[in-house]
């Protein structure tokens, strides 16, 4: 009886791996880890000597910005508003206008700007203006540009001010997308409770 079971092994292993290859392969997708953002909420940064006031996330911190590029900063007052759940910080600087000129202030932020311009899909400028007297451009960078999320703020007379986002991680539109979308939301709040003092 053994061995007349024996006999049909081949067969089964034969219509087994027949009917195998016939079902169709589907890949899985590519996954990211899901984010939980926390509420948007703020808090007023407002350091005496500052020429300027606005308000931040509860859930970032303010850190004074000690280098630029192995030098020190120009001046006191550039700042680094780090996110430290999302790995990304906004890193702030200042020009006073009439130590520097406001054209070349401006084109220089272009310029930084569309230096990404390699590996942008597409870079989209929107120009804005407050309710606070505050103007100036907001980017926004697509692609897998080192920075999504740019911008600049001026009264056009005595103070200049740019930011921009960077993250602790290689640049990928899909993987930062979600957290670029939600940290662009409090970069747009910061700017519209910005002040000059």
């Amino acid at each position: 009886m053994k061995t007349s079971l024996l006999k049909y092994v081949p067969l089964i292993v034969l219509l087994t791996s027949v009917v195998a290859c016939n079902s169709t392969y589907t890949p899985k997708r590519k996954g990211y880890f899901k984010i939980e953002f926390p509420p948007h909420e703020y808090k007023v940064f407002e350091q005496p000597g500052y020429p300027y006031t606005f308000e931040y996330p509860v859930y970032a911190s303010i850190l004074k910005d000690t280098t630029f590029f192995e030098d020190k900063p120009e001046n006191p007052y550039w700042i680094n508003i780090d996110f430290p759940r999302f790995h990304g910080k906004i890193y702030i600087s200042y020009k006073e206008i009439g130590k520097s000129d406001l054209n070349k202030l401006v084109n220089d932020a272009y310029n930084m700007t569309y230096k990404h311009s390699s590996r942008a899909t597409e870079i989209v400028d929107s120009a804005m203006h407050t309710p606070n007297g505050v103007g100036g451009v907001f980017f926004s960078v697509g692609g897998n540009a080192a920075t999504a999320k740019q911008f600049f703020v001026t009264d056009s007379a005595k103070h200049f001010l740019r930011g921009a986002l960077y993250f602790d991680a290689s640049p990928n539109e899909d993987s930062l997308g979600v957290v670029n979308n939600f940290l662009q939301d409090d970069m747009k709040h910061l700017i519209n409770t910005f002040r000059w003092k």
